[in-house]
Protein backbone atom coordinates (compact mmCIF):
# COMPACT_ATOMS: atom_id res chain seq x y z
CA UNK A 1 0.00 0.00 0.00
CA UNK A 2 1.58 3.35 -1.07
CA UNK A 3 -0.87 5.75 -1.03
CA UNK A 4 -4.18 6.28 1.72
CA UNK A 5 -6.95 8.42 0.43
CA UNK A 6 -8.46 9.56 3.48
CA UNK A 7 -10.76 12.26 1.82
CA UNK A 8 -14.89 11.63 1.78
CA UNK A 9 -16.49 10.63 -1.32
CA UNK A 10 -17.28 13.58 -3.55
CA UNK A 11 -14.35 15.61 -3.00
CA UNK A 12 -12.65 14.38 -6.60
CA UNK A 13 -11.79 10.70 -5.00
CA UNK A 14 -12.42 9.31 -8.55
CA UNK A 15 -10.31 11.49 -10.17
CA UNK A 16 -8.01 10.92 -7.65
CA UNK A 17 -7.93 6.85 -7.87
CA UNK A 18 -7.38 7.72 -12.26
CA UNK A 19 -4.89 9.93 -11.51
CA UNK A 20 -2.78 7.50 -8.63
CA UNK A 21 -3.41 4.65 -11.54
CA UNK A 22 -1.76 6.98 -14.39
CA UNK A 23 1.33 7.37 -12.10
CA UNK A 24 1.90 3.73 -11.75
CA UNK A 25 0.43 3.91 -8.26
CA UNK A 26 -2.37 1.18 -8.97
CA UNK A 27 -4.48 -0.41 -9.26
CA UNK A 28 -6.79 1.81 -6.67
CA UNK A 29 -9.38 0.87 -4.54
CA UNK A 30 -12.25 2.45 -4.54
CA UNK A 31 -16.09 1.92 -3.57
CA UNK A 32 -16.52 0.49 -6.81
CA UNK A 33 -13.91 -2.26 -6.50
CA UNK A 34 -15.78 -2.56 -2.64
CA UNK A 35 -19.10 -2.75 -5.15
CA UNK A 36 -17.64 -5.49 -7.25
CA UNK A 37 -15.30 -7.88 -5.55
CA UNK A 38 -16.83 -11.06 -4.36
CA UNK A 39 -17.55 -10.91 -0.45
CA UNK A 40 -16.32 -7.52 0.01
CA UNK A 41 -19.72 -5.64 0.42
CA UNK A 42 -20.01 -8.41 4.19
CA UNK A 43 -16.25 -7.96 4.90
CA UNK A 44 -16.79 -4.18 4.95
CA UNK A 45 -19.74 -4.02 6.85
CA UNK A 46 -18.34 -6.80 9.34
CA UNK A 47 -15.35 -4.10 10.00
CA UNK A 48 -18.17 -0.97 10.35
CA UNK A 49 -19.69 -3.55 13.66
CA UNK A 50 -16.18 -3.89 14.71
CA UNK A 51 -14.95 -7.14 13.75
CA UNK A 52 -11.51 -8.00 12.89
CA UNK A 53 -10.08 -7.30 9.43
CA UNK A 54 -7.48 -8.73 7.58
CA UNK A 55 -6.29 -5.39 5.49
CA UNK A 56 -3.86 -7.50 3.46
CA UNK A 57 -6.60 -9.58 2.49
CA UNK A 58 -8.75 -6.54 1.69
CA UNK A 59 -5.87 -4.62 -0.60
CA UNK A 60 -4.22 -7.91 -1.84
CA UNK A 61 -3.61 -6.73 -5.63
CA UNK A 62 -4.46 -2.97 -5.16
CA UNK A 63 -0.91 -0.36 -4.17
CA UNK A 64 -3.51 2.49 -3.10
CA UNK A 65 -7.18 3.39 -1.92
CA UNK A 66 -9.69 6.14 -2.13
CA UNK A 67 -13.15 7.18 -1.46
CA UNK A 68 -15.38 5.11 1.21
CA UNK A 69 -15.47 2.33 2.21
CA UNK A 70 -11.50 2.78 3.31
CA UNK A 71 -11.24 6.40 4.22
CA UNK A 72 -13.82 5.82 7.16
CA UNK A 73 -10.83 3.51 8.43
CA UNK A 74 -7.91 5.99 8.12
CA UNK A 75 -6.98 5.50 11.42
CA UNK A 76 -6.70 1.68 11.26
CA UNK A 77 -4.69 1.99 7.73
CA UNK A 78 -2.22 4.36 8.48
CA UNK A 79 -1.12 2.29 11.78
CA UNK A 80 -1.27 -1.03 9.78
CA UNK A 81 0.71 1.00 6.44
CA UNK A 82 3.12 3.11 7.89
CA UNK A 83 4.95 3.88 5.17
CA UNK A 84 1.96 4.93 3.15
CA UNK A 85 1.40 8.24 1.87
CA UNK A 86 -1.75 9.98 3.06
CA UNK A 87 -3.79 11.83 0.60
CA UNK A 88 -6.51 14.21 2.15
CA UNK A 89 -9.23 15.27 -1.14
CA UNK A 90 -10.93 18.48 0.25
CA UNK A 91 -13.44 21.18 -1.09
CA UNK A 92 -15.52 24.17 -0.12
CA UNK A 93 -17.51 21.94 2.83
CA UNK A 94 -21.23 23.30 1.00
CA UNK A 95 -20.58 22.39 -2.46
CA UNK A 96 -19.46 18.94 -1.16
CA UNK A 97 -22.80 18.48 1.07
CA UNK A 98 -24.88 19.63 -1.66
CA UNK A 99 -23.36 16.96 -4.29
CA UNK A 100 -23.22 14.13 -1.95
CA UNK A 101 -26.84 14.65 -1.05
CA UNK A 102 -27.85 14.74 -4.73
CA UNK A 103 -25.47 11.76 -5.81
CA UNK A 104 -24.76 9.24 -3.41
CA UNK A 105 -27.32 9.59 -0.97
CA UNK A 106 -29.77 9.64 -3.04
CA UNK A 107 -28.56 6.69 -4.77
CA UNK A 108 -28.02 4.91 -1.51
CA UNK A 109 -31.51 5.31 -0.18
CA UNK A 110 -33.02 4.67 -3.49
CA UNK A 111 -31.37 1.67 -3.73
CA UNK A 112 -32.33 0.98 -0.18
CA UNK A 113 -36.03 1.02 -0.69
CA UNK A 114 -35.94 0.25 -4.83
CA UNK A 115 -33.67 -2.12 -5.65
CA UNK A 116 -33.13 -4.30 -2.66
CA UNK A 117 -36.03 -6.04 -2.73
CA UNK A 118 -35.13 -7.28 -6.18
CA UNK A 119 -31.47 -7.89 -6.17
CA UNK A 120 -28.99 -9.48 -3.44
CA UNK A 121 -26.23 -7.16 -4.89
CA UNK A 122 -27.96 -4.61 -3.95
CA UNK A 123 -29.36 -5.34 -0.53
CA UNK A 124 -25.68 -5.67 0.15
CA UNK A 125 -24.72 -2.64 -0.89
CA UNK A 126 -27.36 -0.84 0.96
CA UNK A 127 -26.44 -2.34 4.42
CA UNK A 128 -22.47 -1.80 3.48
CA UNK A 129 -23.26 1.59 3.11
CA UNK A 130 -25.43 2.80 5.33
CA UNK A 131 -22.87 0.94 8.36
CA UNK A 132 -20.11 2.64 6.93
CA UNK A 133 -21.40 6.30 5.69
CA UNK A 134 -24.95 6.84 6.46
CA UNK A 135 -24.70 5.33 10.53
CA UNK A 136 -20.86 4.76 10.92
CA UNK A 137 -19.92 8.33 9.39
CA UNK A 138 -23.14 10.81 9.81
CA UNK A 139 -24.42 8.93 13.05
CA UNK A 140 -27.76 8.41 11.18
CA UNK A 141 -28.00 11.95 10.85
CA UNK A 142 -26.54 13.54 7.37
CA UNK A 143 -30.41 14.95 6.02
CA UNK A 144 -29.11 17.21 9.19
CA UNK A 145 -27.08 19.26 7.10
CA UNK A 146 -25.70 21.43 9.67
CA UNK A 147 -24.42 17.88 11.38
CA UNK A 148 -23.08 16.99 8.11
CA UNK A 149 -20.73 19.68 7.92
CA UNK A 150 -19.61 19.39 10.89
CA UNK A 151 -18.78 16.04 10.43
CA UNK A 152 -17.13 16.57 7.12
CA UNK A 153 -14.80 19.67 8.86
CA UNK A 154 -14.05 17.23 12.27
CA UNK A 155 -12.47 14.93 10.00
CA UNK A 156 -10.11 17.11 7.74
CA UNK A 157 -9.42 18.45 11.14
CA UNK A 158 -8.88 15.49 12.63
CA UNK A 159 -6.74 13.65 9.47
CA UNK A 160 -4.55 17.48 9.95
CA UNK A 161 -3.59 16.54 13.48
CA UNK A 162 -3.29 12.97 13.35
CA UNK A 163 -1.03 12.75 10.38
CA UNK A 164 2.79 13.85 10.41
CA UNK A 165 2.95 16.97 8.11
CA UNK A 166 5.77 15.20 5.84
CA UNK A 167 3.41 12.41 5.34
CA UNK A 168 0.49 14.33 4.49
CA UNK A 169 -0.86 16.50 1.60
CA UNK A 170 -3.95 18.02 1.73
CA UNK A 171 -5.38 18.49 -1.79
CA UNK A 172 -7.75 19.77 -3.92
CA UNK A 173 -8.04 18.05 -7.02
CA UNK A 174 -8.70 21.27 -8.82
CA UNK A 175 -4.82 21.71 -8.25
CA UNK A 176 -3.95 19.32 -10.79
CA UNK A 177 -1.10 17.01 -10.76
CA UNK A 178 2.09 19.43 -9.62
CA UNK A 179 1.07 18.98 -6.00
CA UNK A 180 0.37 15.35 -6.41
CA UNK A 181 3.07 14.68 -7.79
CA UNK A 182 6.18 16.39 -5.43
CA UNK A 183 4.17 14.87 -2.90
CA UNK A 184 4.42 11.62 -4.38
CA UNK A 185 8.13 12.05 -5.79
CA UNK A 186 7.03 11.24 -9.53
CA UNK A 187 6.92 13.20 -13.07
CA UNK A 188 4.30 14.90 -13.67
CA UNK A 189 2.53 13.17 -16.77
CA UNK A 190 2.25 15.13 -20.12
CA UNK A 191 -1.48 15.04 -20.08
CA UNK A 192 -3.98 16.56 -18.92
CA UNK A 193 -5.18 15.73 -15.03
CA UNK A 194 -8.34 13.57 -15.08
CA UNK A 195 -11.75 15.12 -13.90
CA UNK A 196 -14.14 12.45 -14.06
CA UNK A 197 -17.28 11.41 -12.25
CA UNK A 198 -19.13 14.96 -11.72
CA UNK A 199 -22.11 15.69 -10.42
CA UNK A 200 -24.13 15.51 -13.76
CA UNK A 201 -22.35 12.51 -14.85
CA UNK A 202 -23.40 10.67 -11.48
CA UNK A 203 -27.05 12.04 -11.57
CA UNK A 204 -27.40 10.46 -15.24
CA UNK A 205 -26.04 7.33 -13.66
CA UNK A 206 -28.97 7.46 -11.05
CA UNK A 207 -31.42 7.96 -13.59
CA UNK A 208 -30.62 4.73 -16.03
CA UNK A 209 -30.39 2.87 -12.88
CA UNK A 210 -33.92 3.86 -11.81
CA UNK A 211 -35.52 2.99 -15.37
CA UNK A 212 -33.00 -0.25 -15.31
CA UNK A 213 -34.31 -1.27 -12.38
CA UNK A 214 -37.83 0.04 -12.62
CA UNK A 215 -38.17 -1.91 -16.09
CA UNK A 216 -36.88 -5.15 -14.53
CA UNK A 217 -38.89 -4.89 -11.27
CA UNK A 218 -42.16 -4.52 -13.69
CA UNK A 219 -41.00 -7.71 -15.22
CA UNK A 220 -40.46 -9.47 -12.27
CA UNK A 221 -44.00 -8.93 -10.93
CA UNK A 222 -44.91 -9.84 -14.35
CA UNK A 223 -43.31 -12.59 -13.72
CA UNK A 224 -44.78 -13.52 -10.34
CA UNK A 225 -48.70 -12.83 -11.19
CA UNK A 226 -48.28 -15.22 -14.57
CA UNK A 227 -46.77 -17.58 -12.12
CA UNK A 228 -49.47 -17.56 -9.71
CA UNK A 229 -51.94 -17.46 -12.76
CA UNK A 230 -50.57 -20.59 -13.81
CA UNK A 231 -50.53 -22.26 -10.77
CA UNK A 232 -53.85 -21.54 -10.05
CA UNK A 233 -54.84 -22.93 -13.23
CA UNK A 234 -53.08 -26.49 -12.49
CA UNK A 235 -54.67 -26.26 -9.45
CA UNK A 236 -58.27 -25.85 -11.00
Amino acid sequence: MHVIGAGFGRTGTMSLKVALERLGLGPCYHMREAIRAPGHKALWLDAAQGAPVEWDRVFDGYASTVDWPACHFWRELTAVYPEARVVLTVRDPEPWYRSTRETIYVLSTWVARVAAPFFPTARGMAAMTRAVIWDGTFGGRFEDRDHALAVFRDHVEEVRAAVPHDRLLVYDVKEGWEPLCRFLGVPVPDEPFPHVNDRDHQKGKIRRARVLVGALGTASALAALTGAALWRRTRA
